[in-house]
């Protein structure tokens, strides 16, 4: 089974899950690694203007909306927008003169968003189908693309990030936030804690991440981590698995992390290696 599959299938069954029962997913007993990834990442105001199924169906690694300057009018890419929690949010930032797109490439969870969006009563949304490595939408199209916990389940990073910075316009920004990986992990260890933090895999080493950010042409990155994973969270989790904490402990705390990710798309193409460094002050956003 491709990564791909595995992917859609997991969030499909999270998504029916949700619409059938408007039980939180990460109740189900296969999906409780989640906990505690998953929450506490919106507020209680945040919350009460949302439908309550976009909330249960929320199974992200961060809160991108709270930490990404959006103004009235501008127009908003959500990357892997599951069911519709960031771009609701989103919606409601850049105003009625402004435009919130949510792409995902699960029938089950955008059918979900698109009943959360009629309930939220959102007319400047629209949920697209499609992949993140793939995005449906032209070039230079949008002012700011966000991003939840998503990017690190592509097994092509380097595409989404060339598709995230061919769609944003010049001078719009790059907003996500993501799991990351702070130094050198053993491959076994790795993996087993990745198989715990939000259910997910893939997270990139963070220096390799804002590499595939210089790589696709973005400036002014920068990496803010938003909260560290402790093994004592996975205990019960990774024992069941199979794997002794005690033993792996030393070698993972504060290794992995969640992150909030900026850059931004240069006003003029980059034609020089130094117009795209992380730590190049000289351009703006």
């Amino acid at each position: 089974m491709s990564n791909q599959t595995a992917v859609r299938q997991k969030y499909g069954s999270i998504a029916r899950n949700v619409a059938d029962t408007a039980t939180a997913a990460c109740c189900d007993p296969a999906l409780r690694c989640c906990d505690p990834i998953t929450k506490d990442l919106y507020t209680d105001g945040e919350k009460g203007t949302l439908p309550e199924k976009a909330v249960l169906a929320s199974l992200g690694c961060g809160n991108p909306t709270a930490l990404i300057d959006l103004k009235q009018g501008e127009t908003v890419l959500d990357l892997g927008s599951g069911g519709g929690i960031d771009v609701l949010l989103s919606a409601k930032r850049v105003g009625p003169t402004g435009k919130a797109y949510g792409l995902d490439m699960t029938d089950d969870m955008l059918a979900l968003a698109r009943d959360n969006q009629r309930q939220a009563g959102a007319t400047n949304v629209e949920f697209l189908k499609g992949e993140i490595e793939n995005i449906p939408l032209p070039d230079n199209s949008v002012d700011v693309v966000i991003s939840n916990c998503v990017i690190n389940l592509s097994a092509d990073k380097g595409r989404v990030l060339r598709e995230a910075f061919r769609v944003i316009k010049p001078g719009g920004r790059f907003a996500v936030s993501d799991v990351v990986v702070r130094g050198e992990v053993p491959a076994s260890v790795r993996n087993s804690m990745l198989l715990w933090i939000g259910c997910i895999s893939g997270a990139l080493e963070e220096n390799d991440y804002r590499g595939k950010l210089r790589e696709a042409g973005f400036a002014n990155i920068d990496l803010e981590p938003t909260r560290t994973y402790n093994i004592e969270d996975a205990r019960i989790f990774l024992t069941e698995a199979g794997i002794d904490v005690d033993e792996i402990a030393p070698q993972v705390e504060g290794k992995f992390l969640s992150a909030f990710i900026r850059a931004s798309k240069p006003l003029e193409p980059c034609c020089d290696s130094a117009c795209c460094s992380a730590d190049d002050p000289s351009r703006g956003n």
